[in-house]
């Protein structure tokens, strides 16, 4: 079947960034932001009336958010798609306004809710809907006792959108008026995007090419240097001036509590894979051999691997659309049915083309209960992964649509367990469909990606954030200082394995300047190996098993990661062995890797 690869845009908002539906709909939710202000306003404590008015506050509140998480969404996409379009920046900065006056609501909300007496609080609870979503309503409250006076509160959410806001659309603005130069071997040289460049640089097969590009991407970046630099201290200075302001012990507590898990399991994770993580240098080792080097360059880490007459695999979109469905139907029919429905109905932009922001994700159409999902698809199973990946993220929400809003808000690190355990059913059907040996070491090779950049990249984008936020406590961080912290970080977490790194790694990833969540970092690790350990379960009793997997997914957003582990899997996530059972799995890939390509080292 032939699957189209771009969004079907005009259908949620015709005209794009300049649509008079756009306008209708701001401001129509401006006019439902006043009558709400209103309603908050006039609430007051009462035993006899209080949960259904509750219930009816809560519920403006939803139909507010979805609206304008409706227009957001969809002027994001717009804009990620056509980067070259400035009005989209005029959009986000209207429905920033409205954004910063729902921030303030919540705000006079919130400390309404703080200040209900705790008996009477327990006597609210007893109300039959509200009682479903208890675990979100505690956490508003226990939330909400940090909170500033009203008029603080109030003045953070309207220094916010010029603020830590506007630094990371700074960032995003730098980055789309950025390219990077290439030389093809007929001497001819284009200027390539930041995303075609990435994609190049790390998926090439020719080592002079990656060379190349990574030399320019280096540059580039480099000579943006001290604007990010500027950037990144300001986003995490004003972060950290948030977190003293409202009572934060450490520049840590805001991220756990974000993804509703403590340190002793953030820190029983990290301690599993330092621990466990020579299996991957090695395998890096032998990658390095495969290619005739002594050692990877940080652009070799995830090049394909090719042996023999072997080339690397590839598939066009459809193909990697076929194969996507036809292993998600070997786990259930939902997913399937669920998967197909997406594809065919224009939910994926995946287009290789210029002007779209580099990177990947999945993101929500809130009125209509839908998810988007945003990649540039260049054919290898990589983004075969990708994709599969992104799908997993939308599942999650589907299979949640019909419960209650509060119960709905699930963190980012149990948000890449769907993920990351669709993306393993695509990266465990590529390696048992190979043809040949040489066509599983390339296989082995692109699922041992995720491997190293869960365990290796990752630790070191954590090593780098964490101890630059305990320097920034102390002042400005310089650009030099910066590729400093980045270089040690990345020679720590690789085992000092690589001939090169990546000093303004911190510069090119976007996830440290994301101002909406602090430590965009270790949930995937965490994501990546609670899936595993979900998968685990899943190979030893498949049959039924969608339903459990659906099960889990539907507690997310109403329990600590701690509560949903226990209940589902039977297992404390507080201890290094749970972590290091995940490891071990994918340490059997690396064995088969090393053991097929012994014999084929140049």
């Amino acid at each position: 079947m032939t699957y189209q690869q771009t969004w079907d845009l005009e259908n949620i908002f015709p005209g794009g960034t300049r649509s008079e539906e756009v306008q209708s709909k701001l401001a129509s939710i401006k006019k439902d932001i006043a009558q709400y202000a209103k309603q908050v306003s006039a609430w007051h404590s009462d035993p006899s009336t209080d949960a259904a008015t509750l219930q009816d506050l809560l519920k403006q509140n939803e139909t507010i958010g979805k609206a304008l998480g409706q227009v957001s969404t969809f002027i994001n996409m717009w804009h990620d798609a056509f980067m070259n379009d400035d009005h989209a920046s005029v959009v986000k900065g209207q429905v920033m306004e409205l954004a910063s006056d729902i921030q303030q609501l919540s705000t006079t909300f919130t400390k309404k809710i703080v200040a209900i007496a705790d008996e009477q609080w327990h006597q609210l609870l007893q109300d039959d809907y509200l009682q479903t979503i208890r675990f979100g309503l505690n956490e508003l409250r226990d939330q909400g006792k940090r909170l500033l006076s009203e008029e603080e509160e109030k003045l953070i959410a309207l220094l916010n959108k010029d603020g830590i806001a506007a630094w990371s659309d700074l960032y995003d603005t730098v980055g789309s008026t950025m390219t990077v130069p290439f030389t093809d071997p007929e001497g001819n040289t284009t200027n390539l995007s930041i995303g075609q460049a990435m994609n190049k640089m790390y998926a090439d097969p020719d080592a002079t090419v990656r060379a190349q590009l990574f030399e320019n991407w280096e540059n580039v970046w480099s000579k943006n240097g001290p604007i990010f630099a500027d950037i990144l201290n300001h986003l995490a200075g004003y972060r950290l001036t948030l977190q003293e302001l409202h009572g934060r012990k450490g520049h840590l507590e805001e991220p756990l509590e974000y993804n509703r898990m403590t340190e002793e399991t953030l820190r029983a994770m990290w301690s599993a894979v330092d621990a466990k993580k020579k299996p991957f240098i090695q395998y890096l080792d032998q990658k390095a051999k495969l290619f005739g080097m002594d050692k990877l360059g940080w652009q070799d880490v995830d090049a394909p691997v090719a042996v023999g007459e072997t080339k690397p695999t590839r598939f066009t979109y459809e193909e990697a659309c076929d194969f996507v469905l036809e292993h998600f139907s070997s786990f259930g029919p939902k997913l399937t049915q669920f998967t197909k429905h997406a594809l065919e109905n224009r939910w994926i932009e995946a287009e290789d083309r210029p002007n779209k922001r580099p990177g990947g994700y999945c993101t929500s159409l809130p009125e209509w209960e839908e998810s988007r999902i945003f990649m540039t698809f260049t054919g290898s199973p990589s983004d075969t992964s990708t994709l599969a990946h992104e799908l997993g993220h939308a599942f999650h929400s589907h299979v949640m649509k019909d419960l209650p809003e509060l119960n709905r808000e699930y963190a980012m690190n149990v948000a890449e367990t769907a993920s990351t355990f669709a993306e393993t059913i695509i990266a465990d059907a590529t390696v048992r469909n190979a043809a040949s040996d040489e066509e599983k070491i390339s296989l082995l090779a692109t699922k041992l990606e995720g491997a190293t950049a869960m365990f290796l990249n990752i630790r070191a984008r954590f090593l780098f954030e964490d101890r630059f936020y305990t320097e920034r406590a102390e002042g400005i961080v310089s650009e030099n200082r910066l590729n400093e912290l980045m270089v040690d970080a990345q020679k720590e977490a690789f085992g000092d394995s690589l001939s090169s790194y990546h000093p303004h790694f911190w510069a090119a990833k976007l996830h440290f300047f994301i101002d909406s969540v602090p430590f965009y970092n270790f949930p995937y690790t965490f994501g990546y190996l609670f899936s595993l350990g979900i998968y685990a379960e899943y190979l030893k009793q498949p049959e039924g098993f969608e339903e459990k997997y659906i099960a889990l997914l539907r507690d997310t957003g109403s329990m600590t990661v701690e509560e949903l582990a226990e209940k589902h899997l039977g297992v404390d996530v507080t201890k290094p062995a749970f972590w290091s059972a995940g490891i071990e799995l994918v340490e059997k890939d690396v064995e088969q890797f090393i053991a097929l390509t012994n014999h084929m080292k140049k």
